[in-house]
């Protein structure tokens, strides 16, 4: 990717506990990459720190952001809080010469799709409705009323992934984790994607 160039941008939506953000960690170990980091009104949980994953502000702040228009999406989830992607981070991206990477759900995915058509959407799905419960009991973070809350909104979401180019299902981590991948590098693998180095090589040849 050349400076001119717009970052390409992977989107990866799943259900809470389907593994997504273990398989966007797995997409981060591709070279050129980067995460971005999403604003968020929710308090952060014991041991997250603002700017790795999500930067935590208040209500007002986040309004005051939405009014100025400083977000390529946003959304409300369970209308408790507010997350969004700062259009910053598309500029960084390019300053960098690097490709983003967003974890974002379906409502912001179908957003940024609106503005940027050709953003790469990928859904995780979790092998089964015992698995993904299972993970979300295992993980001691949720009351059973919140268990409840996200089972439902993931039997909701999951009737959305033939609205995504990609599917990755999440039942053995390795092999997930090399599919989601194999996927980043065949979308930069694209003529499109290729055309500006392509045309250099053809240059050489004096073509």
């Amino acid at each position: 990717m050349t400076s001119s160039e717009p970052p390409l941008v992977f989107i990866v939506s799943g259900p809470s506990g389907s593994g997504k953000s273990t398989l966007v960690r797995k997409l981060l170990e591709v070279p050129d990459t980067m995460l971005s980091i999403s604003c968020t009104t929710r308090p952060p949980r014991p041991g997250e720190e603002g700017g790795t994953w999500y930067n935590f502000v208040s209500e007002a702040e986040f309004a005051r952001m939405v009014e100025r228009g400083e977000f390529l999406e946003y959304a409300r989830v369970f209308g408790r809080h507010s997350y969004g992607t700062p259009k910053r981070m598309l500029e960084l991206a390019r300053a960098q010469q690097k490709d983003l990477v967003l974890e974002i759900d379906i409502q912001g995915a179908r957003q940024v799709k609106q503005k940027l058509p050709e953003a790469v959407a990928i859904f995780i799905l979790p092998p089964s409705r015992q698995e993904l419960e299972k993970r979300l009991r295992d993980r001691g973070l949720d009351s059973e009323e919140e268990i409840a809350r996200r089972l439902e909104r993931a039997r909701q979401e999951i009737q959305c992934f033939p609205e995504y180019d990609f599917l990755v299902i999440n039942d053995e981590l390795e092999r997930a984790g090399r599919e989601i991948q194999a996927i980043a590098a065949a979308v930069r693998c694209r003529r499109a994607q290729r055309q500006a180095r392509a045309q250099q090589i053809l240059q050489s040849f004096e073509l």
